[in-house]
């Protein structure tokens, strides 16, 4: 682990892996919920009340407010249509988590750092060696192999999270688009800003919003409060230290996302899970390494 003069690298783990468990109880409110409110309807209301910290986090980014507090971001199209991906990468986990066994359904997200280097080579120009394509391949097949199919217990709504993985990473590899002196809580709340108003048009579109009972108010407040909280931690946690200080920490959300679903919803997916789960690891960790000493090489 390499760390710059400034960094705050422990705490930087500490709040990403806070983040994490936010994401997971977020997960687990949302499959609570899934039975009585549409993907799209959770989606609209996540996105609703995540907007408070995204203003927060904008608050206390200072180099926004050297800049002077801008709110105008030069390539709004591509913080707009951010926006609209992340609607429907949404829309897709959501619906999986409603549908598949909570550790099944985060796992498979995971494939997130696959599609991101996958998808860097035709946005972004990168070059990947054959270490990371090799990666890639290896982690694809652990996708594979939760996901499942020829088994029996195999269903079309196990392709959801590999696809939301896509959309993610989609948004992730569009965000080094935007101009380096642009602050990334300005252009997640842009992004933040377009997902609540595609989030509301799919959900009139695809029903219309269900009376929300009292006693799931609390709920759905909670909801969008922890997944919002989730990516103020993160967006923090990357202002104190450098991504690649952080990336492999993130894989702990496979067991904790197995814990959490079997001591709330009693499911213990151990058959579908493994051996997948530690190939989609394994190719992770694989890419993250070659990165770093990547990078290690141009310093």
């Amino acid at each position: 682990m390499t760390a710059r003069p400034n960094d705050r690298v422990v705490l930087a783990i500490c709040l990403s892996l806070l983040a994490l468990l936010f994401f997971d109880f977020m997960g687990l409110i949302i499959k609570h919920l899934s039975p009585r409110y549409s993907a799209a309807e959770l989606s609209a209301w996540r996105n609703v009340f995540g907007l408070v910290p995204s203003f927060l986090a904008l608050m206390l980014a200072r180099g926004w407010h050297a800049q002077g507090r801008p709110i105008k971001v030069r390539q709004w199209k591509l913080a707009l249509s951010r926006g609209i991906i992340v609607c429907f990468a949404q829309l897709m986990f959501y619906m999986s988590l409603g549908a598949l066994d909570f550790a099944t359904a985060t796992t498979i997200s995971y494939a997130n750092a696959l599609f991101v280097t996958a998808l860097a080579v035709p946005l972004l120009g990168e070059k990947v060696g054959w270490v990371r394509w090799v990666a890639v391949i290896i982690g694809f097949v652990g996708v594979i192999m939760v996901m499942g199919p020829g088994r029996e217990a195999f269903t079309i709504e196990a392709v959801l999270p590999a696809g939301a993985a896509a959309l993610y990473a989609l948004t992730a590899v569009t965000a080094r688009l935007f101009d380096e002196n642009v602050p990334t809580p300005l252009v997640n709340l842009w992004s933040s800003s377009m997902a609540v108003v595609g989030a509301i048009i799919l959900a009139m579109m695809t029903g219309g919003f269900s009376s929300v009972a009292n006693g799931d108010l609390i709920w759905i407040v909670a909801m969008g409060c922890f997944g919002g909280a989730a990516v103020l931690c993160l967006i923090i946690a990357y202002r104190m230290t450098e991504q690649s200080n952080l990336a492999p920490f993130s894989y702990f959300g496979i067991p904790l996302a197995f814990w959490l679903g079997w001591l709330f919803y009693d499911e213990a997916p151990f058959d579908d899970l493994f051996p997948g789960s530690l190939l989609i690891i394994a190719g992770g960790l694989m890419v993250i390494w070659r990165e770093r000493r990547a990078r290690r090489l141009k310093a």
